[in-house]
């Protein structure tokens, strides 16, 4: 069954095609919105700025298909086989992939508004510049993926795979990022602000200039991350681990840092004015010329900290352990 065929029976109104084979099919520019191909053979069949909106495209063999500038909205397209397949400039809002392998498929310029990807395989796949507002990539494999200048905002990548992945310019305002581990990767001057990152493990990274502000950190891994110059006020950073991080310069206002682990983290000239550190490890941090006014530092543990010319009026103060701090007099507290 090919091309004519198929446009004929369409044309009379039939919608179901599923158990013929279409590999090689031209159908450059059809209209077949509604119709289901379920469990079909599409391999290398070109449906390039056709209309395929909402239709059925379950475990269907669609390898080294072309669908360049194709509408794929609110397809279903669960379990299928998309590997090499060319959606360049494809429109997917709002379609269903989950577990669909798109292994070296090109997705440059492609809608992806509001798609699932949940559990899909995408390693190496290339979406820079794509439009992923929304996007569920939930447990999906973007091992290596070329990320750069996407848009990323309100998306889910918790359990996903991104070793190796290109971010530069991603734009992640809102998206859910729980539990990842991403290792070092740059973030700098990232737009992320209401981004929720709990769990997450991100050492050695790089959130220089970032806006994190209203953000969920809770017990992220920040060892030895470099936060200069970011802004995270009124974010949540309970519990959360900044070994040795670079915060100079950092908006901390009204963070939550409670039980915080900041110990040899440079915080020095940072803005932390009515944040709570109750709790927090701050042995051996450097403060120097911080604002903490109106800090809550109670049972802080400050020993070996470099308070030297901070502020810190009204700061609270009660249960701290100062032992060897240096206070803002430049006196050493006994």
């Amino acid at each position: 069954m090919k091309e004519n065929e198929v446009l004929n029976r369409y044309s009379r109104g039939e919608r179901d095609f599923r158990g013929f084979d279409l590999s090689s099919a031209n159908l450059i520019g059809a209209e077949l919105t509604h119709a289901n191909f379920s469990g079909d053979n599409l391999m290398e069949a070109s449906f390039a700025r056709g209309h395929l909106e909402r239709c059925f495209l379950m475990e269907v063999n669609l390898n080294g298909a072309f669908l360049y500038s194709t509408n794929l909205s609110y397809v279903k397209l669960k379990g299928s086989n998309l590997i090499e397949a060319d959606l360049t400039k494809a429109n997917l809002t709002g379609a269903q992939l989950p577990n669909v392998d798109l292994t070296g498929a090109k997705l440059t310029g492609a809608v992806l508004d509001w798609v699932s990807l949940y559990r899909a395989n995408l390693p190496g796949v290339n979406l820079c510049g794509a439009n992923l507002n929304g996007i569920n990539l939930r447990c999906a494999n973007l091992t290596g993926a070329n990320l750069n200048w996407t848009n990323l905002s309100g998306a889910r990548l918790s359990g996903a795979l991104l070793k190796g992945a290109q971010m530069n310019g991603v734009k992640l305002s809102r998206a859910f990022l729980n539990g990842l581990d991403l290792g070092a990767v740059n973030f700098s001057a990232m737009e992320l602000i209401e981004v929720k990152m709990s769990g997450g493990k991100f050492q050695g990274s790089n959130f220089s200039g970032a806006n994190l502000s209203g953000s969920q950190l809770r017990n992220v891994k920040m060892d030895e991350a470099n936060l200069r110059g970011a802004d995270l006020h009124n974010s949540n950073l309970s519990k959360s681990c900044f070994l040795q991080a670079n915060l100079m310069k950092t908006d901390l206002r009204e963070a939550d840092l409670r039980n915080a682990d900041l110990s040899g983290a440079n915080l020095n000239l940072a803005k932390l004015t009515g944040a709570d550190l109750s709790n927090a490890n701050l042995q051996g941090a450097y403060l120097w010329g911080a604002n903490l006014d109106g800090v809550c530092l109670r049972g802080a543990d400050l020993r070996g900290a470099s308070l030297r010319d901070a502020a810190i009026v009204g700061a609270d103060l009660r249960e701290a352990l100062l032992t060897g701090a240096t206070m803002p007099d430049g006196s050493i507290h006994g």
